[in-house]
């Protein structure tokens, strides 16, 4: 048998607890502000997905998930819609997929245009991608499970 960690082994400093807890309080914010003064797309794509309308499927908006804020998430199924304008790069976005795939997560990217221009074909990507198997070894985000099918 191993013996015990030594007391405060992998815990954080107080300086690095309240430097993340200011990080946390600023990411919950800044998705507050971007709930409040959403882009036009967001708006629209907001109002097929919210209050459970979009396949019976809970989304929830400007959600931080670690350092990063996602456009929607439905943590049921682990999947991530961001909606994309001309600011994003692929260089840093492409990172940001890479570490939300690490943590189970389906990204799908949509752009501005495409929601008002391709609504339909916008809402059959976003549910084909729920339906689409889970990433292996998810781990389930606030104690929610996996659901077969929307």
């Amino acid at each position: 048998m191993s013996p015990s960690p030594p007391a405060g082994e992998g815990q954080l400093s107080r300086s690095e607890s309240r430097e993340r807890g200011r990080r946390i309080a600023t990411l919950r914010e800044r998705g507050r502000k971007m709930r409040s003064a959403p882009t036009d797309a967001e708006h629209r794509l907001w109002q097929l997905l919210r209050a459970h309308r979009f396949a019976g499927c809970k989304f929830r908006r400007q959600v931080p998930i670690n350092w990063y804020i996602a456009d929607f998430v439905c943590f049921a199924f682990r999947l991530i819609v961001e909606v994309d304008g001309g600011q994003h790069g692929k260089t840093r976005d492409g990172r940001r997929d890479a570490f939300l795939r690490s943590r189970g997560f389906h990204v799908l990217r949509v752009w501005n245009n495409e929601i008002f221009e391709n609504e339909q074909g916008v809402c059959e990507a976003i549910l084909h991608a729920l339906k689409a198997p889970p990433l292996p070894n998810p781990s389930h985000a606030r104690g929610e499970g996996l659901k077969e099918e929307p």
